[in-house]
């Protein structure tokens, strides 16, 4: 199972990056065995840890709160209501660079005392905090009489003060006392630090396989009768049957997508289309799914039967006996796929009974240094202020770092521990601006206001060598409808131990997802519409947690829109193809000006070994594989030495027109103006007539190379067939060796020996007949 721990280390600082680019620092090889605490800088801090309270001594009803004073900064603990013996057991967590004074002040007061007033009141010496760092045990907290204003005892209060770091175990709970708003419990605790676990989420397969009894208050009426499966907001209907007997059958698949703990219930409706815009519900049951079967393999599951009840307020039925038969499965032998393929972190099946085929192999650990350059993403007292957040996603476990109040330059220094199962998987952290707090945030006015993303970073772990530190400054690059734009850098710390080298390596000879995605696989379009369920359910259950993470984060990380359109983009998978078939397309070059002679030694050097091949070809794949080999030697001294990060040129995002990303950040449907609307289109128009114009020639020779043997131009067929008999005999009575060299010779013939027309074998193909005749 993966865990995630805030951890420290020594760590010196890392320089600056280039603009668009990343720094590296130099990989160093692990000291300490993997899991070690020592990709992050030591953080100290003083935790003050207010328990509870006893014998409070005031004139009249109260509602105690205790306030932590520390030179200018200062927060309060909830108020209880009307006791005495009040029980807060809050965190607060001051950083030791910032603190100035030598004592700390805890007040005992209550909930609207004026500001002179306090029941109690005890001082702190600093001196005296012990220093306490993980592995040690908790400091147990003690009692200590609070004074009042005439320096007699008012009470009793339990609490502990320490010096620690960011290994404490408290440091999740803590609330950051000298950070702004940390006063308002509300925001403070939206600003801490948690660890989010994504719940498990199946398919849910439902098929609806036929109703029968079905009668209706008009006994002549022949019905129009469907399904309607529901699942929470998921909604699927099947088709209209139309019977004039009481029964009715569909045999069709219904997908869903569900969560555990399984809160909500399918609800199967049968339903008649009385007319084309009303309908009315014939039966409906609903069915828990304790009553499913699970599966994670190809056995059939075996159908059932359930009574349909009809619903309020429908007229009444004489003997009313409908019922439905479905088979209710859920789905353990896939990968519910909640991020695109390409960005998978975890690619185990949901079942837990398969998980024991995919051990964890090796160990990730990720350090979030720091990030400095932000943009401003608001004004603070006239200056520029951002509050930054780091998210790290990878498998069930997403890391939320604590929030850094005002400040440009923000210092995590958090560290992320997680098991890994299979390694060609990617880690994603993305740096955010809490827009909840201040004066403006969306938990101060009532406002929906979203968190802005600062940027991303993605890391596949496959191209991590094993065992090594790799220390990078990361551009955060932010891509929105005005452009793209630099709104800082990350420093990240990242490490990937193998515990399994033989594991590792096994891991390239298996299928990247479960079986159950091949023996029974997903279209294209369910894949899409799930993965949306997914994001959706994954948002609705994690924005339930304290504090809770927002859906545009949930969304963002999971690249929930990647599936609109896009032009940009578009864009970039065309020159993404020409980069990946650029080798080809020198090498086809390399062979031309070895046709026609514009290097006279290569050519005889290349005519030779041809030759050598053709007269030995046992030595044909030996060669080929022996060159492949060597060609990877000779890269080795240029392997890539980082990891990858957001590149702007691959991503086309430089040379894009800036109303290419405004339509590829519209909403959906979009709500411009008519024009703009209108011009997109147009645009849309002219660039799928090219594509059309590149599809048609290319339907047209693949119809001229059949044509070839249909007889439809019976002179063509007959030259086709006797040179095929000519060129059989030939091969027949002639040597291989002879035939090879005749045709390379000639197909490498000196440039005196060619002409600029084209041959007779491309004339003949471009002569036959295609299907273009037949279009309008």
């Amino acid at each position: 199972m993966a865990g995630v721990l805030p951890t420290f280390g020594p760590f010196g600082p890392l320089p600056p990056s280039d603009e668009f680019g990343i720094k590296e620092t130099r990989p160093r090889l692990a000291g300490r065995r993997a899991g070690g605490y020592d990709l992050v800088e030591r953080m100290e801090y003083l935790y003050v840890r207010v328990v509870k309270a006893r014998g409070l001594k005031w004139s009249g009803a109260f509602d105690p709160l205790a306030e932590v004073k520390l030179g200018s900064y200062s927060c309060a603990t909830r108020h209880i209501e009307k006791t005495v013996t009040p029980e807060w057991n809050d965190v607060f967590a001051f950083s030791r660079e910032r603190i100035q004074a030598t004592f700390l002040d805890v007040v005992i007061k209550g909930k609207g005392f004026a500001k002179d007033d306090y029941v109690g009141k005890l001082r702190f010496d600093l001196a005296d905090a012990p220093l306490r760092v993980p592995p040690d045990s908790a400091l147990a907290p003690q009692w200590y009489h609070v004074l009042d204003k005439k320096s007699e005892r008012g009470g009793e209060v339990m609490l502990a003060v320490w010096f620690g770091t960011q290994a404490d175990e408290c440091f999740p709970l803590a609330v950051h006392a000298d950070a702004a708003f940390a006063a308002d419990a509300k925001i403070a605790a939206h600003i801490r630090c948690k660890q989010y676990t994504v719940p498990r989420l199946w398919y849910v397969r439902v098929n609806v396989i036929e109703a029968r009894e079905i009668a209706f208050a008009d006994k002549a009426r022949v019905g129009e009768v469907f399904v309607r499966t529901k699942i929470a907001a998921q909604v699927h209907r099947t088709r209209v049957c139309t019977s004039r007997l009481p029964s009715y059958g569909w045999n069709e698949d219904h997908l869903f997508v569900a969560a555990e703990p399984f809160e909500d219930r399918l609800i199967l409706s049968v339903e008649d289309r009385v007319k084309v815009d009303k309908e009315e519900v014939i039966g409906h049951v609903h069915i828990p799914f304790s009553e499913f079967e699970r599966r994670w393999d190809t056995r059939p599951i075996r159908p059932r039967w359930f009574n349909l009840v009809r619903p309020e307020g429908a007229p009444k039925i004489d003997k009313f006996s409908a019922k439905i038969c479905v088979r209710l499965c859920l789905e353990g032998g896939y990968r519910v796929l909640s991020e695109p393929v390409h960005y998978l972190s975890d690619v185990r099946p949901a079942a837990r009974e398969l998980w024991h085929k995919r051990p964890p192999i090796g160990l990730l650990e990720l350090g979030i240094h720091n990030a400095f350059g932000l943009s401003s993403m608001r004004t603070r007292d006239g200056r520029a202020s951002c509050d930054a957040y780091c998210v790290a996603k990878y498998g069930v476990k997403w890391f939320r770092t604590h929030t850094v109040i005002d400040s440009l330059a923000p210092r995590f220094h958090q560290q992320c521990l997680w098991d890994v199962h299979d390694h060609c998987t990617v880690l994603t952290v993305a740096v955010f601006h809490n827009s909840q707090i201040g004066e403006k945030g969306g938990l101060v006015t009532g406002d929906p206001v979203k968190d802005v993303l600062l940027g991303k970073v993605r890391i596949r772990l496959s191209t991590l060598e094993t065992g090594r530190i790799y220390t990078h400054a990361y551009p955060l690059i932010s891509l929105h409808g005005g452009g793209i734009k630099k709104t800082g850098e990350l420093q990240l710390a990242v490490r990937f131990s193998s515990t399994s080298t033989l594991g590792l390596l096994q891991t390239y000879a298996r299928p990247h997802l479960p079986p159950m995605h091949y023996h029974y696989p997903l279209s294209i379009v369910h894949q899409e519409t799930l993965r949306r369920e997914a994001v959706a359910l994954i948002a609705e259950r994690l924005g339930r947690m304290d504090p809770p993470l927002r859906r545009e984060c949930v969304e963002h990380l999971c690249e929930a829109h990647s599936h609109r359109w896009s032009l940009r983009r578009s864009k970039a998978h065309f020159f993404r193809i020409m980069a990946a078939l650029a080798p080809l397309f020198a090498a086809l070059k390399w062979f031309v000006d070895v046709c026609h002679w514009r290097n006279p030694p290569t050519t005889i050097v290349v005519h030779i070994i041809y030759a050598m091949l053709v007269c030995c070809p046992n030595l044909i794949l030996p060669t080929f594989f022996v060159y492949k080999f060597l060609n990877g030697l000779w890269n080795y001294r240029r392997r890539p030495r980082h990891p990858w990060h957001v590149d702007t040129r691959v991503s086309y995002a430089e040379m894009a027109h800036k109303d290419e990303l405004e339509e590829e950040f519209d909403d959906f449907p979009t709500a411009r103006p008519p024009e703009v609307v209108r011009m997109r289109y147009d645009r849309l128009r002219s660039l799928g007539a090219r594509i059309q114009e590149m599809v048609g020639d290319v339907a047209a020779h693949v119809e001229r190379a059949r044509c070839a043997m249909t007889w439809r131009d019976p002179r063509a067929t007959a030259l086709y067939l006797l040179t095929c008999l000519f060129l059989a005999v030939t091969t027949f009575l002639a040597p291989f060796q002879a035939v090879a060299l005749l045709t390379g010779f000639y197909v490498m013939r000196h440039p005196s020996l060619r002409q600029r027309l084209p041959d007779v074998p491309a004339n003949f193909f471009r002569r036959l007949p295609c299907k273009v005749d037949c279009l309008l």
